[in-house]
């Protein structure tokens, strides 16, 4: 299961919309290692210039891998911890996460990032059962 949901919320969502700030706290809870990931890569993002801030490091465990796996995956997660931060996510292998500025989506950087050939580029032995 991704998401720990409260019985709460999950009659809120039963009778009809939910507010997105209890779902982004269901994340946050559920998946502490990749809420706090892209937290941190949303913080240094709004403290810099740069395009784009990134995460090269893997996770501690196939646990953390497992919750950023789930939270990116997902796309009412993944959009949700998008607006939530003002950012725009995007995903290589296991773990390299990055955070662009919203607009950023139809830019060259963005686009360079999520191409096949940095795709191949990223690619390691060490992360082909990842």
């Amino acid at each position: 299961m991704s998401l720990d949901v409260s019985p709460q919320l999950l009659a809120e969502a039963e009778r009809g919309d939910i507010r997105e700030e209890d779902f982004v706290d269901t994340v946050r809870t559920s998946l502490p290692y990749a809420y706090d990931l892209i937290a941190s890569l949303a913080a240094r993002l709004e403290d810099g210039t740069a395009d784009f801030t990134d995460n090269r490091t893997p996770p501690p465990s196939e646990r953390e891998r497992g919750q950023l796996l789930r939270a990116l995956a997902g796309d009412a997660v993944r959009g949700s911890l998008e607006r939530h931060f003002d950012v725009a996510l995007a995903f290589q292998n296991c773990h390299r996460v990055a955070a662009f500025r919203p607009g950023a989506r139809g830019g060259e950087r963005y686009a360079r990032f999520t191409s096949t050939r940095a795709q191949v580029l990223n690619q390691s032995a060490v992360l082909r059962d990842c």
